[in-house]
C-alpha cells in the first residue's frame, strides 16, 4: 500500500508512515522524511497498532455538524413561495390588501431570515443566501425604475417604439481631430 499509485495520497504516506517505523527508523526521522510533524507520525502509528490497516483509513463524520435540518431548510425554501406580508391582494370586495402592511412587499434575505426565525429556525441572512443558491432559488426581484416613494412622482410613461430608425453607422477617423484644443 506505501508504494500504490492509485490509492488516496493521505492513505500511501500512512502506509510509508508504518513502513518506515517498521524499518527500523525514529519518529523524528520519520517526521523529517516525510514533511509532517512528530505528533502527526505518532497519531497514526497509534491508531495503526490499535486497529490495524482500517487504522490508516479516514473516519467519517468529521467536520462541522449541521445547524439547522433538512425539514427546517425545506421550510426555508418554502417561504419564498408564498407571497410576501406586505404584498398587496386583491380580496374578494376588490380593495387591495396586505396580510401585514407593515411587512416587506417583496421577499428580500432579510425579510426571510426574520420569517424564519419567527417560526422558530435559528438561522442568519449569510445562511439563508446559501441554501437558496443552493437550490437555484430566486428571492431578488427585477428592478423596476419607474417606482418612487414620492406622491407626486410620475412614471416617465411608454418606451419608444421599436420601429424607430437607429442613426446610420458612421466611420471614424483613425487620427484624433480635437488635440489642439
Amino acid at each position: 500500500m506505501a508504494r500504490a499509485r492509485k490509492a488516496l495520497a493521505d492513505l500511501v504516506l500512512r502506509a510509508r508512515l508504518v513502513e518506515l517505523s517498521w524499518a527500523g527508523s525514529t519518529v523524528p526521522a520519520i517526521a523529517a522524511e516525510l514533511g509532517c510533524s512528530q505528533k502527526t507520525v505518532r497519531c497514526w502509528l497509534h491508531r495503526f497498532n490499535r486497529d490495524g490497516l482500517e487504522g490508516l483509513e479516514d473516519r467519517g463524520g468529521q467536520g462541522r455538524r449541521r445547524r439547522i435540518t433538512e425539514a427546517e431548510r425545506s421550510r426555508v425554501i418554502a417561504l419564498v413561495k408564498q407571497p410576501p406580508p406586505g404584498r398587496l391582494t386583491v380580496r374578494a370586495g376588490g380593495d387591495p390588501e396586505a396580510e401585514d402592511p407593515a411587512g416587506p412587499p417583496e421577499w428580500t434575505l432579510d425579510a426571510l431570515a426574520e420569517r424564519a426565525r419567527a417560526g422558530g429556525i435559528e438561522i442568519g441572512r449569510s445562511q439563508v443566501r446559501r441554501i437558496l443558491l443552493a437550490e437555484g432559488v430566486r428571492w431578488r426581484r427585477t428592478r423596476s425604475w419607474i417606482r418612487s416613494k414620492d406622491s407626486d412622482f410620475e412614471g416617465k410613461g411608454r418606451g419608444s417604439s421599436a420601429c424607430t430608425p437607429a442613426r446610420p453607422p458612421t466611420r471614424r477617423s483613425s487620427a484624433s481631430t480635437n488635440w489642439g484644443r
